[in-house]
């Protein structure tokens, strides 16, 4: 199909195929060469340093950030608030847009989550977000998408028409409700989601949980060269891959056809997966349907009931580092950091920069430490018009958004 190619995958502590990364244990690891918090040990030194500004602070779950063409960003608050930051140096201000956000579900996971700038926003003033929908007495109902037009001085958005795409699973918990919004080189959107903490979500092909989808982005119907496109069942021509928990970062290889996502994990087993267009990712939390819990237990890739899932690129393994968002550094101003994916960790509080080869196989993963433990919970990732990395963190009070850059 071309959209994206099948490569070789690595898992943790390999180094292509069949060779083993060995690591001695040194200051700050323990014996088995693990860090103090039980995560896997970087695979090497990190490049030269980084330099990390606060450009904004007093947020409360910063989740999403997209960034204007004037010069500002929007930024999702999870509780249901879309801020305005005024620019991205520090000392910016921020101010809350007028949007009727009445209808988002605000529970647990749920809430106002992602958004995406559209390509056009110059000329339509449009941007999209992904939040969880409830209805007039506050029962949960779905995660929908709804695209907005943003006034000319920033301070409101109105809704442009119905929900761009809407059914996505949601529980009365708000749990595992993904929501990661990408454009692809084709200019589709990625759409990463979660299973809802439903066992049977992630592996049918006619629920749009547990997935990432490919949509238009005009439309909200299956952009042109979807797997599935040819399906009887409309939910199924959405999806790009199958078989996922709950998907919190999509990242796209600039100048090229790979995308991968960052996933949560149980408590083991967080995620890096390269996309495979079709392809099942092997979470089965109802073993097969043998169940109707949601069996935690399984594997992440169960690969004894789907022989044919594709591996983890890279995994945590018994650490729970909750990955978050991910974006791939790229640019000459980044120097040694060039062509990295950098993905924020929750509950690892970190940023971790996982080096590929051309074929998109994990090499080798650092830890800078100027976000290693520094600014608490790490959740969007995304890389500004300037090349700088932008960060917002969740802690839940007085959040901010990080401007990243080589030191």
């Amino acid at each position: 199909m071309g959209i994206f190619a099948r490569n070789v995958r690595v898992g943790v502590g390999v180094l292509g195929a069949g060779t083993l990364l060995v690591v001695t244990a040194c200051g700050g690891e323990d014996a088995t060469g693990h860090r103090p918090d039980g995560s896997p040990p970087p695979s090497g030194p990190p490049p030269a340093g980084l330099e990390v500004r606060e450009v904004a602070g007093g947020l409360e779950h910063g989740w999403g950030v997209g960034f204007l063409p004037e010069g500002g960003l929007l930024v999702t608050e999870r509780p249901g608030r879309l801020t305005l930051v005024s620019g991205t140096e520090p000392g910016a201000t921020t101010t809350e847009v007028d949007a009727d956000l009445s209808d988002v579900f605000v529970e647990g996971e749920g809430g106002l989550m992602d958004l995406v700038v559209h390509e056009d926003f110059a000329e339509t003033r449009r941007f999209t977000t992904c939040q969880t929908h409830q209805d007039a007495d506050g029962t949960p109902v779905d995660v929908r998408l709804v695209t907005w037009r943003l006034d000319d001085d920033g301070g409101s958005a109105d809704r442009v028409a119905d929900p761009l795409l809407h059914g996505l699973p949601i529980s009365d918990s708000g749990r595992h409700s993904g929501c990661r919004l990408a454009l692809d080189g084709t200019g589709a959107l990625l759409v990463g989601t979660g299973d809802a903490a439903r066992p049977d979500t992630s592996q049918d092909l006619t629920s749009l949980g547990g997935k990432v989808l490919r949509l238009d982005l005009a439309t909200g119907g299956p952009a042109e060269g979807n797997p599935f496109a040819d399906a009887d069942d409309a939910a199924r021509r959405l999806v790009l891959t199958y078989g996922h928990r709950n998907v919190q970062g999509v990242a796209p290889r600039p100048g090229g056809d790979q995308v991968l996502v960052a996933e949560h994990g149980p408590d083991v087993d967080d995620e890096v997966n390269l996309l495979e267009p079709g392809a099942n990712y092997g979470w089965d939390p109802s073993r097969g349907g043998a169940t109707e819990d949601y069996d935690e237990s399984v594997p992440m890739t169960d690969r004894e009931r789907f022989p044919d899932a594709v591996p983890a690129a890279w995994s945590s393994g018994p650490t729970t580092e909750a990955l978050c968002d991910a974006v791939f550094l790229h640019g000459e101003q980044w120097g040694p950091f060039d062509g990295m994916v950098a993905v924020t960790a929750l509950r690892g509080s970190k940023l971790l920069l996982f080096e590929l080869d051309e074929a998109g196989a994990v090499t080798g993963m650092t830890v800078p430490p100027e976000l290693d433990g520094t600014h608490g919970r790490l959740r969007a990732a995304d890389l500004g018009p300037d090349g700088a990395l932008y960060l917002t963190t969740s802690n839940g009070e007085d959040d901010h958004v990080l401007r990243v850059s080589p030191a």
